[in-house]
C-alpha cells in the first residue's frame, strides 16, 4: 500500500488546488493513480465544493473521494487557516477489504451530532457546521459522508486537553440549566476556591468547563448569575459528581505529548494517521504553532498525516458516539493483516 499526503494553498477557492494536491501527493507516493482519497476543502468552498471534488476525482484516477469542508487544513508538513486550500491523503494498491469492525470515519455539515449517529456503528471524525460534505466524488445532500478505509485498522488517540480543578464534588442544587450548589458551596464559591489565585478576579470562562467525568465532552458555562448560580450548557441533576476543568496550552501539550509517548508498543510507525482538531485549539489556542502538530511529528517523523480544524470532534467513547469540542482525536493506521 502506497499513503501520501498534499496539500496546496492559493488565494480564491478554486478546482485546480484540488488537483493540485492530489498531483502532489501521488508524486510523493510515487504512484499514478490512487484507489481512495480523503480529501478536505478550506470553508470558501462550501458554496459550491463539487468542482473541486471532480477535479481531485479526476486527478486521482477514482470515484472513491470522501471528506468536507473545513475551518482549518494540516499534513504533516504544516498548517493552513487564512489562505483557500485544499489538503489530501492518497491511498493507492489497497488489496484488502475494510474492516467491518473498525471505525466508521464520519463527516458532518450539520450543527449537532447527527441523531442517527449518536448509537449506531462506532464512529471517529469531525463535525464543521454550516459546511458541506461528500462521498463517492459527489456532494452528500444530506450534510453526512461517511467511509471505511481498505486494510487498515485506526488506533485512536484522545486528548480532551482539559486540567481537573481539584478533586470531584457533588451537585447539592440545580433548576433547569441553573448549577446553584455544589459541595457544600454556591456553584460560583465551589468554582473560585478550584480556581489557580491569579484566575480568581476574572475568571476565563471561554476555558472552564464542568465535567461529570474526566474523559467525557465538557459542559460550558454559559454565564454567571447574581445570585451565586452559573447558567450551563447542559443540565444537571442533584446528586451527579461533577468536576471542575480548564483548558489551558501548556496542560494541554503535555497531555497529547504523554499520549503519544504512551504508544510505546507500535514497534513500526503508523502507515499513516488523521488528526481532527478543533478551530479553538491549534495554532488560535497555543498561540504561535500547533503544538499537537508538532507533538506528532517528533513522536512519528515522516508518518503521513491528514488532518482538519472543525467544530466539534466525533469520539467513540463509553458505547456511544459523542461530540467533543475543543478536543484533538488522533488516529493513528496500522496495516488490518500484519
Amino acid at each position: 500500500m502506497k499513503v501520501a499526503s498534499g496539500l496546496a494553498t492559493g488565494a480564491r477557492p478554486v478546482a485546480e488546488l484540488a488537483q493540485e494536491a492530489v498531483a502532489n501527493a501521488l508524486a510523493v507516493a510515487g504512484v499514478d493513480r490512487a484507489d481512495n482519497v480523503l480529501l478536505f476543502l478550506s470553508r470558501d468552498y462550501a458554496r459550491n465544493p463539487q468542482p473541486a471534488v471532480l477535479a481531485a476525482a479526476r486527478a486521482a484516477g477514482c470515484l472513491s473521494v470522501c471528506g468536507c469542508t473545513a475551518s482549518g487544513l494540516l499534513t504533516e508538513r504544516g498548517w493552513q487557516l487564512d489562505q483557500s486550500a485544499a489538503a489530501v491523503l492518497i491511498l493507492s494498491a489497497t488489496d484488502f477489504a475494510a474492516p467491518p469492525d473498525d471505525l466508521l470515519l464520519s463527516f458532518s455539515s450539520h450543527s449537532l451530532l447527527p441523531f442517527g449517529w449518536q448509537a449506531d456503528t462506532p464512529r471517529a471524525g469531525f463535525l464543521d457546521s454550516d459546511g458541506m460534505a461528500w462521498s463517492h466524488g459527489r456532494v452528500a445532500e444530506q450534510g453526512c459522508a461517511e467511509l471505511r478505509l481498505p486494510g487498515v485498522r485506526a488506533r485512536p488517540i484522545q486528548s480532551t486537553g482539559m486540567r481537573i480543578l481539584g478533586e470531584a464534588q457533588n451537585v447539592e442544587q440545580s433548576r433547569g440549566y441553573e448549577l446553584q450548589r455544589v459541595g457544600g458551596h454556591r456553584a460560583i464559591d465551589s468554582l473560585l476556591r478550584a480556581l489557580p489565585p491569579d484566575l480568581r478576579e476574572h475568571p476565563p470562562w471561554h476555558q472552564i468547563a464542568v465535567l461529570r467525568h474526566a474523559a467525557e465532552p465538557g459542559i460550558a458555562i454559559l454565564a454567571a448569575n447574581g445570585d451565586g448560580s452559573l447558567m450551563l450548557a447542559e443540565a444537571l441533576a442533584p446528586g451527579e459528581p461533577i468536576v471542575w476543568a480548564i483548558r489551558q496550552p501548556l496542560a494541554a501539550e503535555q497531555e497529547i505529548r504523554a499520549l503519544f509517548a504512551s504508544q510505546r508498543e507500535i514497534q513500526a510507525p503508523p502507515a499513516f494517521a488523521l488528526m481532527f482538531s478543533c478551530i479553538g485549539r491549534g495554532p488560535l489556542f497555543y498561540g504561535n504553532d500547533d503544538r499537537d502538530l508538532l507533538a506528532f511529528r517528533e513522536r512519528f517523523p515522516d508518518t503521513p498525516l491528514l488532518g482538519a480544524y472543525g467544530t466539534g470532534q466525533i469520539i467513540h467513547r463509553a458505547g456511544s458516539n459523542q461530540l467533543y469540542h475543543n478536543a484533538v482525536l488522533t488516529l493513528l493506521y496500522e496495516s488490518a493483516h500484519v
